[in-house]
């Protein structure tokens, strides 16, 4: 059998809060110092910013497809995703 959805009768719990001992002291953390290590994040990142940011031959393809044609060219999608980008800046303005 399946039980109903809703309040169940049942027995009064108790819910007022129970008293908690004090903790005990314990040591101060040890401060570790490490000499900064070339991590692979950095790595990426330096590589990346040798680089241009741009994909030259996907905008030569994209560039080509549009001339001939190809490439779907939706305006509400655009008008769509700068109104999200715009959106997207302010919220970060504003913190």
């Amino acid at each position: 059998m399946v039980d109903p959805i809703g309040s169940k009768p049942g027995p009064v719990v108790d819910r007022r809060a129970a008293s908690v001992a004090a903790a005990e002291p314990t040591a101060p953390a040890k401060t570790v110092s490490n000499p900064p290590v070339e991590t692979s994040a950095a790595q990426v990142a330096q590589s990346m910013a040798a680089q241009p940011p741009v994909d030259t031959d996907r905008v030569a393809r994209i560039r080509k497809a549009v001339q001939e044609g190809r490439f779907p060219i939706s305006p509400a999608t655009i008008a769509d995703r700068l109104i999200a980008l715009k959106f997207d800046w302010n919220s970060h303005d504003a913190s």
